[in-house]
């Protein structure tokens, strides 16, 4: 894996070396003898491999050294200086010459990025356990988004059903209404018709001469619930709050509502819901 970053390094800086050296000897040789113009390139490109070596034994080391670093981007801006300085002295070739005046600087940001890359390197067992972790979190969620996919589709399914049975119960309420309307208004056209009342007045005995008694239509809409102990008399508001009052201490700790109401209900006591409810509460505030 080093390889995709050391070797792009490595080519770039050896481009860069003997370039600075071929434009030290050619640019420095016309205005002394091309031993000291090689010496002064091989001295450029020697700071800059040996500075490069001192940083890459510090990195094999896990450390680094802030003064090398510094030494070394010295050296590279002074070849990179150098190439910039003879391509503007030169009589011809000048934009080429610009053009590969930045390698030097290059390399040395290829290493820069090749120190990243083994600062940031991870073991292949590692990675295999970064992928198992992230293909984990994956299949939890995508078990989620399927659990909540389902969930969605039941309530949905859950809330068609029960809109349809309401629908039903709606329609099946409308007609039995609608059945008891017509049948209510032909009892009332009956009721209202003088044959129906000369045919009452034959069968019907009068309770006071000369007046034919009436018949009342049946009551068609919301009633009371009426209580199914018949033999119970009706119970005042005091007498019920007493005897609710009796049922709920008759044990320790105090009965609950529920219960209370089931030992009213089996003592033979009468009353509405409504008003055992509201006495319980009067009693217990």
């Amino acid at each position: 894996m080093n390889a995709k970053t050391v070797l792009p390094a490595v080519a770039m800086t050896a481009v860069s070396m003997v370039l600075t050296l071929a434009v030290v000897v050619m640019w420095l040789g016309t205005a002394m003898p091309w031993p000291v113009a090689l010496v002064v390139g091989l001295g450029i490109d020697g700071g800059w491999l040996a500075t490069l070596a001192y940083e890459r034994r510090l990195a094999a080391q896990g450390d680094r050294s802030t003064g090398v670093t510094i030494v070394g981007w010295c050296f590279g801006l002074v070849a990179t200086g150098v190439l910039v300085a003879h391509a503007l002295t030169a009589e011809e070739s000048t934009g080429a010459w610009l053009a590969v005046a930045w390698l030097p600087v290059a390399a040395k940001a290829l290493w820069l990025v090749h120190g990243l890359w083994e600062r940031t390197a991870l073991t292949p067992g590692a990675l295999g356990a970064i992928r198992g972790i992230q293909q984990e979190a994956r299949d939890e969620a995508a078990v989620a988004r399927a659990r909540l996919r389902a969930d969605a589709a039941t309530e949905e399914t859950r809330l068609m059903a029960v809109t349809q049975a309401g629908a039903r119960v709606a329609r099946v309420q409308a007609k039995t209404a609608q059945t008891l309307s017509r049948a209510w208004s032909t009892l009332e056209t009956a009721r209202d018709g003088e044959g129906t009342g000369r045919a009452l007045t034959s069968v019907t005995t009068r309770v006071t001469p000369g007046v034919t008694p009436t018949w009342d239509l049946p009551v068609w809409g919301p009633t009371e619930p009426v209580a199914l102990a018949l033999d119970a008399p009706a119970l005042t508001d005091e007498a019920l709050d007493a005897l609710v009052d009796q049922i709920r201490h008759s044990q320790t700790p105090a009965l609950s509502y529920r219960e209370m109401a089931a030992r009213f209900r089996a003592a033979g006591h009468s009353a509405s819901e409504v008003r055992l409810r509201a006495a319980w509460k009067r009693v217990a505030a």
